[in-house]
């Protein structure tokens, strides 16, 4: 870390955009990050990230990364420049943010003292931001590279949960090669998990958020046009089968005594929609019930199971995780989000603020968090 003095303020740049399908849900999520730091306490740094993979520099201006007449925002339209980049030197002496445009002097725009990384999905929440952060010796909210790479890809978080005895519903997993050298047998595997499990399944690309790239199909008929809409998102596709019951999240935090557990919420049958999609989240604003109506005993193992699949998967900062509560009254786990989104609809923070840690405290929290913690190993 850079050197501080007591009328030093850690510098904070807030990385956002990206390469992946959920760059536009990135773009909200920062506005809202953005908005609600506490200037007093940090300098910051906006950093967007194009779709292509420029690293920008963009303005500070959280009311142009909003969702405007159901128009999604993107971080070229708030680039200063269309061709300037900013380079972070990958070397653990220097932490010298440069920025330069062709034909123009770099310019030096100061030290980062930590990042605030709001990227969702590849190229941004599954580790390999991680890694180069890692490599640059820069401290960072959120998991490390390992804890991120299973968080984003759901085959092999649903074998981290089970092989610590944590409750995962059904599922299969069409791999790139098995769909492009023999599509038929790859269907037939699809075909006889839908035997055994029964209609309707869900069809998801395997590293991807947001519900992006998800169909639920019914029977044979859409199934190959929902594993096309999954492969146009990630060539590894999940297959999961319908859990009859309630959609639960719950919350996790680090705090200077370890993680802990937010108030659950439940995200309640959205009536417009199949399931809790992509416009049901984001475009619709669904509205979750935050607390969720359960039982003390439920609320109870619900926190206790949020915890133990944040040990297990060796996450830090913060986790989102959801689960069903089934018909007969068990819990399992769906997925854990490493990095969820911050907009002003998003679960987490809710659940916090209903929990006592308000929007800009948890912003606090995490940066202090991250700026307690080491790179490398530990």
């Amino acid at each position: 870390m850079s050197s501080q003095t007591s009328s030093h303020k850690p510098r904070v740049a807030v990385v956002f955009g990206g390469r992946s399908s959920e760059h536009a849900i990135s773009v909200l999520t920062a506005g809202a990050v953005l908005r609600a730091i506490d200037r007093e306490k940090y300098d910051v740094l906006p950093i967007g990230i194009t779709t292509d993979g420029r690293w920008a520099l963009t303005a500070d201006d959280p009311d142009r990364m909003a969702i405007t007449d159901r128009r999604l925002p993107s971080v070229a339209e708030l680039a200063e420049s269309a061709e300037g980049g900013v380079v972070l030197p990958v070397d653990p002496t220097n932490r010298e943010v440069v920025y330069s445009e062709p034909g123009s002097v770099p310019k030096a725009l100061g030290e980062v003292d930590v990042v605030f990384p709001v990227l969702h999905g590849p190229y941004g929440e599954d580790g390999t931001l991680q890694g180069l952060l890692e490599l640059s010796g820069v401290p960072y909210v959120g998991s490390g590279v390992l804890a991120s790479a299973v968080g984003q890809d759901k085959d092999y978080m649903k074998r981290v949960f089970a092989s610590f005895g944590l409750p995962v519903g059904p599922y299969e997993v069409i791999r790139p090669r098995e769909w492009e050298q023999d599509p038929a047998a790859a269907r037939k595997k699809i075909v006889d998990f839908a035997g055994e499990h029964g209609w309707p399944l869900f069809v998801k690309p395997a590293r991807a958020g947001s519900s992006m790239g998800i169909s639920k199909v019914d029977d044979l008929s859409g199934l190959d046009e929902a594993i096309e809409e999954a492969r146009s998102h990630d060539p590894k596709i999940l297959v999961e089968s319908l859990l009859r019951g309630r959609e639960i999240e719950c919350g996790v935090l680090e705090f200077e005594d370890g993680p802990r557990a937010s108030v659950p919420a439940e995200i309640p049958p959205v009536t417009a929609h199949d399931f809790y999609d992509f416009e049901a989240k984001y475009i619709d604003s669904a509205t979750g019930i935050v607390p969720a109506p359960l039982t003390a005993e439920q609320t109870a193992k619900i926190q206790e199971l949020a915890v133990a699949a944040f040990e297990a998967a060796s996450c830090e900062g913060l986790v989102r995780a959801d689960f069903f509560l089934q018909d007969n009254g068990e819990f399992v786990i769906n997925e854990i989000n490493t990095l969820p989104g911050f907009t002003p609809i998003s679960m987490y923070p809710r659940m916090w603020q209903e929990s006592g840690v308000s929007y800009p405290e948890l912003i606090d929290r995490l940066l202090r968090a991250a700026l307690r913690r080491s790179t490398g190993l530990r």
